[in-house]
């Protein structure tokens, strides 16, 4: 197969291989393209491209990501995604030779991940019930919430749940994860309830819209926009606003902290990392294996906060 005749055909046809071979996700799509873009304008400023860099420049433009301030992360992904556009022109004969394939990466930041001990869920739960401007809202973000924690699902498996995967009161939900892999996971009752709630809400406003000529929604979400369905940057705004509602700081409060606290609060209470593993569809242990951190850091705290020994004005 001949070269295309521009970097970012280049980029276009790895994307499109990307997303038809390997199942690669709209998210990590978008993200390996911002990444090359970046790439290929600075290969420009240089006169070069993708067919004409060798090691030297790759390693100059991570040198010059270091210089603009980006993250130890961020030059990793860009790095990966240099790494793998360069890979895929070698295998399909638009290059002779890999440039990258011996640079090392900066690695990457030891950042445990922001958690909530379980009063301030508990508090956001709460707070959940009475946010909305209206009956139908509070219903649907007491739902959005109690899904959240009682699943550990992403943000954006959540809001594009289909409205079929909740129906006949399910123990279990089917979820649709990273690379269109799909994997099951259990409901609390608390969060039964709130969908059994919702839903009869939900069903009885799509009726209405439905005798005012709209087509019906396939999602558990639904919203008017062109996504069809709640979107990950309302449901962001969504749970900020409900932070403030409960008393809990802004600043500790996303869809994933949400996601994180799922995962330590199961660690902490006796659950095996295989098992939270396939709850959240995690494809390494390792990365699960974090959360083991997260927890040892916080008993350490618990130690130093509680314990009597610790107490640095106690009589001798």
């Amino acid at each position: 197969m001949s070269a295309p005749s521009s970097s970012f055909q280049w980029i276009s046809t790895f994307l499109e291989a990307q997303a038809a071979e390997l199942g690669a996700a709209t998210n990590t799509q978008l993200a390996y393209g911002r990444d090359l873009r970046d790439f290929v304008d600075w290969l420009e400023r240089k006169n070069s491209d993708l067919a004409g860099a060798d090691r030297e420049m790759i390693e100059s433009y991570l040198v010059w990501c270091d210089a603009q301030g980006l993250a130890k992360s961020t030059r990793a992904r860009r790095l990966s995604a240099i790494k793998q556009v360069f890979r895929f022109a070698f295998e399909e004969g638009w290059r002779g030779d890999n440039p990258a394939i011996q640079i090392k990466g900066p690695g990457r930041e030891n950042r445990l991940p922001k958690t909530l001990d379980v009063p301030e869920v508990d508090r956001l739960l709460d707070a959940a019930r009475s946010a909305g401007r209206t009956p139908l809202e509070r219903l649907r973000n007491t739902c959005l919430m109690e899904l959240l924690y009682a699943t550990g699902m992403r943000v954006s498996e959540l809001v594009g749940l289909p409205v079929s995967a909740a129906r006949g009161d399910p123990r279990m939900l089917l979820v649709l994860g990273k690379g269109g892999k799909e994997r099951m996971v259990p409901l609390s009752p608390p969060a039964r309830t709130a969908l059994a709630d919702w839903l009869v809400a939900r069903d009885e406003e799509e009726d209405s819209r439905r005798r005012n000529g709209h087509a019906a929604s396939r999602f558990l979400f639904p919203s008017h926009g062109k996504s069809g369905h709640l979107t990950r940057h309302r449901f962001y705004l969504l749970i900020k606003e409900i932070a403030v509602a409960a008393g809990v700081s802004p600043a500790k409060v996303t869809p994933h902290t949400l996601r994180h606290a799922f995962a330590t609060h199961l660690l902490a209470n006796g659950a095996d990392l295989r098992s939270i593993q396939t709850l959240l569809g995690h494809a390494d242990l390792a990365t699960t294996e974090i959360y083991t951190h997260v927890l040892d850091e916080r008993l350490s705290e618990l130690v130093h906060e509680h314990h009597p020994l610790s107490k640095p004005d106690r009589n001798g």
